[in-house]
C-alpha cells in the first residue's frame, strides 16, 4: 500500500496556531526545497561575477531553479540514503539544467556541498519567515499602544499571585504587553540584519574546492586564497541578501542558538498577553472579551460559550517554542567539521519554532486588534474588597503617627474585619478609636482606589514615547 498525497501533507490539523498563515507557506517543504534552490543559483551568479564560471552558465542554472520542476517526494525518499535532502536535489537539480543547457549542466553545485546549500537555503526561509513575523509583531504593538492610550486612565485591579493587590490602569497592562512586543521585535531585528549569514564552507570547512574549481575554471591560474576568498563570500552574500560571515559555520552553530533565542523570547512574550486575556477573560472576571466572529470560539458541546481560542493558540505555542529552542541550542554540542546527527536534528526542530511563533504573531494581531475592554467590569472588580486595595496606601499615612510595625499590623486587622464583615474598609477604620486625625478626616478619599494607581498614568506616558 502506498501513500497518497493527501496522507502526506502536513495541513496543520494538529497545529491550528499556524494553519493557513503566512509563515506557514513559507516554511513549507516546497519553500524549503525552492531556498535551497535559490542558494545554488546565487552561488553560481556569484562565482560567474568573479569570472570562474562563465555567466551564460549562471543564467541557464538560475533559469531552471524551479521547485515545481522537482519531485518533492522523490527527493525526501532520497534523502533516506544519503541523510540529507541535497545530494539527491542536486542529482535531479542537475538533470534539469541539462535539459535546457548541458554545458552549464557541469557548473551546478561547482566545489560546494551538501551543508552549504542546505544552510544558506534555512537562512533564506529564516529571512523570509522573519520579516513575515516582524511585520504582525509591528501591527500588534501599534494595536496595544492604541489600547494604553486609550485606556490610560481606566481603573483596574492588580493581581499578585492571583489575588486583588492594589490598583492599576488597563492602560499600564496594555503598555507592559506592548513592550514585549516591542522587546521580541528588536531581538529578530538584531537576528535578521546581520545574524542570517550565507554558508561558504566546502567539503570541511576549508573551501578547498571552491578554490580548486576557480583555478580549473581560470585556467589553471590559481587566485590567492585570501583574497577570492572574501571576494566570493562577499559576492554570495549580496546575491542572497545575507550576511558575510567570518569563519564557515558547518560544526559553529551560533547562528541557529541566537535565531532559536530570539524565537523562543518572541513566543513567550505573545505567551505573557495570552494569559493574562485568558485569566481577564473568565466568566467571574469578565474583563476582557476576544473579537467576535462567525464560529469564533465556539464549543461543540456548550453552545452558550465563546472561548477564548486566540490566547489558547498563542498559549500553546508559547509553551511549545522555548522547548523546541532548548533543543536546538543543544545542537551546539557539534563534533568534528561536520556533525552526525546534531546538524541533521536541527530541521525539523527550527522548522516547527518558525511556523509556531509566525502563526503565533498573526494570531496577535487579531487579537490585539479586536480584544474588547470592559472598563465599568474593572471598576466593579476593584470594588469587590471594598477598598482593601488600598490598605498600603492608609498604612503608609498612619505610620508617621503609630510607626510602621503598629500601622500595618492596625491595617492587616482592619483588612481581615472588613473581609469577614462585608463591610468597607473605610467604614471600619472610621471605628477604629485611637485613629490619627489627620487620617480619620481624609478617609473617604484615601479609601477610594481611583486615587491610588501610583504612577501608572506617566508610566503609560513614558512607555508610548519610546
Amino acid at each position: 500500500m502506498t501513500d497518497s498525497p493527501h496522507d502526506l501533507t502536513d495541513a496543520g490539523l494538529l497545529s491550528p496556531v499556524r494553519a493557513g498563515t503566512a509563515a506557514e507557506a513559507a516554511t513549507g517543504d516546497r519553500a524549503w526545497l525552492q531556498a535551497m534552490l535559490d542558494a545554488e543559483a546565487a552561488l553560481a551568479r556569484a562565482q560567474a561575477s568573479l569570472g570562474t564560471l562563465p555567466k551564460e552558465a549562471a543564467e541557464a542554472i538560475t533559469g531552471a531553479a524551479d521547485a515545481d520542476r522537482l519531485d518533492l517526494r522523490a527527493l525526501a525518499l532520497a534523502a533516506r540514503r544519503t541523510a540529507n535532502p541535497v545530494v539527491g536535489l542536486v542529482k535531479a537539480f542537475t538533470a534539469e539544467v541539462a535539459r535546457r543547457d548541458p554545458v552549464a549542466a557541469e557548473y551546478v553545485h561547482r566545489g560546494s556541498t551538501s551543508q552549504d546549500v542546505l544552510d544558506t537555503g534555512t537562512m533564506l526561509v529564516a529571512s523570509r519567515v522573519l520579516r513575515i513575523v516582524r511585520d504582525d509583531l509591528t501591527r500588534t504593538a501599534r494595536a496595544l499602544g492604541e489600547l494604553a492610550a486609550r485606556h490610560r486612565d481606566t481603573l483596574a485591579v492588580g493581581r499578585t499571585l492571583a489575588l486583588h493587590a492594589v490598583p492599576t490602569t488597563f492602560g499600564l497592562r496594555a503598555a507592559g504587553w506592548r513592550a514585549l512586543v516591542l522587546d521580541a521585535e528588536a531581538r529578530l531585528a538584531r537576528v535578521h540584519e546581520g545574524g542570517l549569514p550565507v554558508s561558504l564552507g566546502g567539503a570541511a570547512g576549508t573551501l578547498a574546492g571552491y578554490l580548486e574549481y576557480a583555478a580549473v575554471d581560470a585556467e589553471g591560474r590559481r587566485p590567492e586564497a585570501g583574497t577570492y576568498l572574501d571576494q566570493l563570500v562577499d559576492a554570495y552574500a549580496a546575491e542572497t541578501g545575507l550576511a558575510r560571515p567570518v569563519l564557515p559555520w558547518h560544526a559553529l552553530r551560533t547562528p541557529i542558538a541566537d535565531l532559536a533565542s530570539a524565537l523562543a523570547f518572541t513566543a513567550g512574550a505573545l505567551g505573557k498577553i495570552a494569559v493574562d486575556v485568558q485569566s481577564l477573560a473568565r466568566t467571574e472576571v469578565g474583563e476582557v472579551a476576544e473579537p467576535a466572529g462567525e464560529g469564533q470560539g465556539s464549543s461543540s458541546a456548550m453552545p452558550h460559550k465563546r472561548n477564548p481560542v486566540l490566547a489558547t493558540l498563542l498559549r500553546s505555542a508559547a509553551l511549545q517554542v522555548p522547548a523546541l529552542s532548548a533543543a536546538l541550542t543543544q545542537c551546539l554540542v557539534s563534533e568534528d567539521e561536520r556533525s552526525a546527527g546534531a546538524w541533521h536534528a536541527e530541521w525539523q526542530l527550527l522548522r516547527e519554532c518558525l511556523r509556531l511563533t509566525g502563526g503565533a504573531a498573526h494570531t496577535a494581531v487579531e487579537l490585539a486588534e479586536g480584544l474588547e475592554v470592559r472598563g465599568e467590569r474593572m471598576r466593579t472588580n476593584v470594588e469587590l474588597t471594598g477598598s482593601q486595595v488600598v490598605s498600603e496606601r492608609v498604612a503608609a499615612r498612619l505610620a508617621p503617627a503609630l510607626g510602621r510595625t503598629r500601622a500595618k499590623a492596625l491595617l492587616t486587622e482592619a483588612a481581615r474585619t472588613a473581609e469577614t464583615t462585608g463591610r468597607p474598609l473605610a467604614e471600619v477604620l472610621a471605628g477604629l478609636p485611637d485613629l490619627p486625625d489627620e487620617v480619620a478626616g481624609d478617609l473617604a478619599a484615601l479609601c477610594d482606589p481611583a486615587n491610588y494607581t501610583g504612577a501608572a498614568a506617566a508610566l503609560v506616558d513614558r512607555a508610548l514615547r519610546s
